[in-house]
């Protein structure tokens, strides 16, 4: 297609501005677009950073529709990814007046298992509650009557249920083309619906779970495509070191020494002695579970490999964890002919035990093959125990994991620091790629004020998050409408959020906190509310969409650097440190800058909105490195001065007229 004809799609008389309700022409959006053509025809790689308002799904969906290319859309996460599928994609489509294919597919974890849900129904002590027995009762009824088994379609069971872990498969429990199922299985009709589509609509963790099984050398999931567009792609390097770092739990290992004596007493049960080997696997778990216990006293209850308290007592206790799960898995293997269910917890006990090596391996004092550098560390919560793995860098995969003639597309709102692209490049092996970047069309000027108080001690003092709060309480009397605190802590959320709660008793404004409820539902009750109070940590800095005045504040306590005692952070950092880089200037910053800016991006989501933003770290301002973050923010006005914010908040300045108010400097 040329670029002209795209210019045209897009311009005044377009497709577009005739079918579209509200579509508007952006010079910034056309100029995505067209590069998003160029790269395609190249069958190169873009990184487009675009702010806020430019219609990046617009501008990367209609090339894709025109190329005639099978195309793969990966997105941030499962709610914008069902945005796209079933909303944004039918109006393009239409507008357009294009029959394309298009499907939607998820991991296997959000597909209703009819096999696994049978065995649920027949299981006297499957079921923890009676909440859980209509539960059960309604996915069998959605089962029914549903085209896809897809349970984000059930809002009535919440996604986070654990009913879900049980109704659902795993690669290691699904019996293939041995299920009696098989014929009706939800998950093979979408993946059959993927590899018919022209556009398929995947998810990042789903991207990244094909790529760590092309890692194991387990064949392709998702369908070749010619373009692969990453949405959201600023959450790439994190999607990436989680899904091909690896991780055991002993509640995993229990799950499998329940689900294998049952499956043995059922189908072999003369043959072997289930209950013993099963009930050495629990014993050898919990034996572990109690020498690891040192850990959870230990900071953020973590520590790395070489930090592990009396590792003498710990290497032993792994080592009778793993030969307990070798006897389990060896019977197991021995009779799996005899039933799926044998074959299906053999499998699991096999990928659990390669696990346990893995993480085992290299022993102490020996170290990591360069080419495979991995940090290993153990998480001891209250209720779990986790052994986990990761990458040091992810790059040589990621970037390896492109087909040869597949073009790629990475945009995002986030992804430079004031410009510079080479953080999330090195990251992702991207150095090579061709970087642009286009700035929201919004009046940031004029739409938002940048508030960092003056009086606030550092945050390092013991008294910090309570001065916070105290300087935050008049900005939330004065402000009608919704506000969202963000912290870098949970420990901050509840302290704030009591402060807040404590300072407006005479308000009826509902006060909510991360925790008391899903985000989704939090998120929903905020919206709904018009003036709420939502005080939240990390899952709160993006990914949140609250235009017009349900959002006119937005409060950030302190700079986002992440927390010292991560265990990949500090992995990365020595090695950083090591090869004698700067750790805080090429790392610690350029994360902060990226996610501080997430957050910022919360304020000003249309060209109607307004409000102020308040961050009570004055690192931002009296720091040299301070100015790298500001500038790195959308160029709102700014102010130290607590009664300039005041009225601002007192007089809406888009509906006053716009313009920078008298006092103020636009940065």
């Amino acid at each position: 297609m040329l670029i002209d004809d795209l210019h045209a799609l897009f311009g005044p008389e377009g497709q577009l501005a005739q079918h579209l309700p509200g579509y508007a022409p952006r010079e910034a959006q056309q100029a995505l677009s067209s590069a998003i053509q160029e790269t395609l025809e190249a069958r190169g790689v873009l990184v487009a950073e675009a702010g806020t308002g430019t219609g990046k799904t617009w501008a990367y969906l209609v090339p894709a529709f025109l190329s005639g290319e099978k195309v793969l859309v990966s997105t941030g996460t499962r709610t914008l990814q069902d945005q796209l599928f079933h909303r944004d994609i039918p109006r393009l489509r239409e507008a357009l007046a294009l029959p394309v294919r298009v499907a939607l597919l998820k991991g296997r974890s959000n597909y209703v298992c009819h096999y696994h849900l049978e065995r649920l129904e027949q299981d006297e002590r499957g079921l923890k509650s009676r909440d859980e027995a209509v539960q059960l009762r309604q996915i069998r009824q959605f089962t029914q009557v549903s085209n896809t088994g897809d349970k984000a379609e059930l809002p009535a069971v919440p996604e986070t249920a654990d009913i879900w872990n049980r109704v659902t498969s795993t690669r290691e429990n699904c019996l293939g083309q041995e299920c009696p199922f098989v014929k009706d299985c939800f998950l093979l009709k979408a993946r059959r619906q993927a590899q018919e589509a022209d556009v398929v609509v995947v998810n990042h963790a789903l991207f990244m779970a094909d790529l760590a099984l092309r890692e194991e050398g387990i064949p392709d999931l998702l369908p070749e495509t010619g373009l692969v567009v990453f949405d959201e792609a600023h959450q790439l390097p994190d999607t990436a070191t989680r899904f091909l770092g690896q991780s055991v739990s002993l509640h995993q290992l229990l799950d499998l020494a329940r689900s294998a004596e049952a499956a043995g007493l059922a189908h072999a049960r003369e043959v072997v002695r289930w209950s013993e080997l099963c009930q050495a696997l629990e014993s050898a778990t919990r034996e572990f579970r109690l020498v690891s216990a040192p850990v959870g006293q230990m900071p953020g209850g973590r520590a790395p490999f070489d930090q592990i308290p009396e590792p003498e007592a710990f290497d032993q206790a792994l080592d009778r964890l793993a030969q307990a799960l070798d006897v389990l898995t060896e019977s197991l293997a021995t009779q799996e002919e005899r039933h799926p269910d044998l074959a299906a917890a053999m499998r699991t006990g096999r990928t659990l035990r390669a696990r346990l090596s893995q993480w085992a391996q290299p022993a102490r004092g020996v170290p990591e093959p360069a080419d495979e550098a991995a940090v290993r560390w153990i998480e001891h919560g209250l209720h779990s125990v986790r052994l986990m793995r990761a990458p040091l860098s992810v790059a040589r995969i990621f970037s390896g994991f492109r087909r040869p003639e597949q073009a790629w597309v990475l945009t995002s709102a986030t992804l430079s620091v004031r410009g510079n692209f080479s953080h999330f490049q090195h990251q992702l092996g991207l150095q090579s790629a061709r970087t642009e970047s286009w700035a929201s069309p919004f009046d940031y000027p004029a739409q938002g004020l940048l508030y960092v108080p003056r009086t606030l001690p550092w945050p390092s003092d013991p008294g910090f998050t309570d001065a916070f709060a105290r300087a935050l309480l008049p900005l939330v009397d004065a402000c009608a409408g919704g506000v969202l605190v963000l912290c870098t802590t949970l420990r901050a959320v509840d302290r704030v959020a009591d402060q807040l709660l404590r300072g407006l008793l005479a308000s009826d404004r509902p006060v909510m906190r991360q925790g008391e409820a899903s985000r989704g539902v939090l998120l929903e009750r905020f919206r709904a509310a018009g003036n709420a109070i939502l005080v939240g940590s990390t899952s709160f800095w993006e990914g949140i969409d609250v235009p017009g005045d349900a959002l006119t504040l937005v409060a950030i306590d302190k700079l986002p650097f992440a927390p010292p005692d991560d265990p990949v952070l500090e992995a990365r950092l020595n090695v950083c440190r090591a090869e004698g880089g700067n750790p805080f200037m090429e790392y610690q910053l350029p994360q902060a800058a990226l996610l501080l800016k997430q957050g910022a991006g919360r304020l000003i989501r249309s060209e109607q909105d307004w409000g102020v933003l308040m961050v009570g770290d004055g690192r931002l301002v009296d720091k040299p490195y301070g100015r790298l973050l500001w500038q790195g923010l959308p160029p709102f006005a700014r102010t130290r001065d607590a009664a300039v914010a005041l009225d601002f908040l007192a007089s809406p300045p888009v509906q006053a007229g716009g313009g920078v108010l008298p006092g103020l400097t636009a940065s």
